[in-house]
């Protein structure tokens, strides 16, 4: 197979002193070579030039693009992209991410009317909109997370709405602003085992971010949850089957379990490539611990096959409702 971009090439390296000033004087980290099952083909497609076009056009960012996603010629092919909004540069330094870090810009007033017209023109059946962390704001972004899924529902009232948001650390009740405005899936994700966080998620706290997706039950408990782990960082298979249960203890719906992939030498270094096999096994464990739907792959992303998989997990709950009446 064809490799999507080489991510560790010297372009890229420079770049990332860029758009991660805070990396800069970091030792680089080895670099383990991509085993054949982690490979992808470069994007080349005719539906990949028109997504591209129409998110140029409506001047947004997507985080298939500003994270260096390996599957984004396979979704955008299909016209499925994740928008970000609230600016390209994100708050937070962590240490697997390749979103630019710094001070962002002011918001953009007019972009969640733009988002829903992108969502409209592109026809999507189901969006998933996420955000860089924001905590130079007030209320972490909350209101325009809101703002955006009524734009949403105004311009493609057919369309469901899946938000994968920051985690609101230290910004009082306002997460519950975008509970309210009631998207059909609310993700976000726990990334790694609390152990890792002080490395991995520095600027994060694994109980806050648990404690969020409880809350969204708690206020809402229609509204599907969702969060999801990388692994290949260093976790062990115990650690996993614990951050599992935490979220079915807080009445997570959906799990996505993914390799992590190392975006230049200054970020995290990748410790393995966890099998497809072992995927397959933490398949097996989650649904059996209750989640209603489960994505564990190598190439898994938050959004990855989101629509399709949203489609799935209304359908689990529909059948256990259904159980329990007969």
């Amino acid at each position: 197979m064809a490799k999507l971009i080489d991510t560790v090439s010297s372009t890229r390296a420079k770049a990332s002193e860029f758009r991660h000033p805070e990396k800069r004087n970091r030792p680089d980290t080895p670099i383990l070579r991509k085993p054949d099952w982690i490979r992808v083909k470069a994007p080349v497609s005719a539906g990949y030039a028109e997504t591209r076009a129409i998110v140029k056009e409506n001047n947004l960012f997507t985080v298939c693009e500003e994270a260096g996603c390996p599957n984004i010629g396979e979704c955008w092919e299909q016209k499925h992209a994740t928008m970000m909004i609230m600016g390209d540069t994100c708050t937070r330094a962590c240490s697997f991410c390749n979103v630019k870090t710094g001070l962002p810009s002011a918001l953009d007033a007019d972009e969640p009317r733009r988002v829903a017209e992108a969502v409209a023109h592109m026809q999507l059946k189901h969006v998933v909109i996420t955000s860089v962390d924001r905590d130079d704001l007030s209320d972490g972004g909350a209101d325009h997370i809101a703002q955006t899924v009524r734009a949403i529902r105004e311009a493609a009232p057919s369309a469901t709405i899946e938000i994968l948001t920051p985690d609101f650390l230290r910004k009082g009740d306002a997460a519950n602003i975008a509970i309210d405005s009631k998207p059909d899936v609310f993700n976000h994700n726990l990334e790694t085992v609390p152990r890792l966080y002080l490395s991995i998620r520095p600027g994060a706290r694994y109980y806050h971010s648990l404690r969020l997706l409880e809350k969204v039950k708690e206020r809402d408990p229609e509204q599907f949850t969702k969060s999801g782990l990388m692994v290949g960082l260093g976790e062990t298979k115990e650690e996993v089957m614990q951050v599992m249960d935490d979220m079915r203890s807080a009445g997570v719906d959906f799990i996505t379990i993914g390799q992590y992939l190392q975006p230049t030498r200054k970020h995290a270094a990748v410790d393995r490539f966890v099998m497809p096999d072992e995927f397959e096994a933490y398949k097996t464990i989650a649904r059996a611990k209750g989640f209603l739907q489960v994505s564990a792959t190598p190439l898994t992303r938050s959004s990855y096959h989101a629509g399709d998989d949203f489609q799935k997990m209304r359908a689990a709950r529909q059948a256990a409702l259904a159980r329990k009446t007969d």
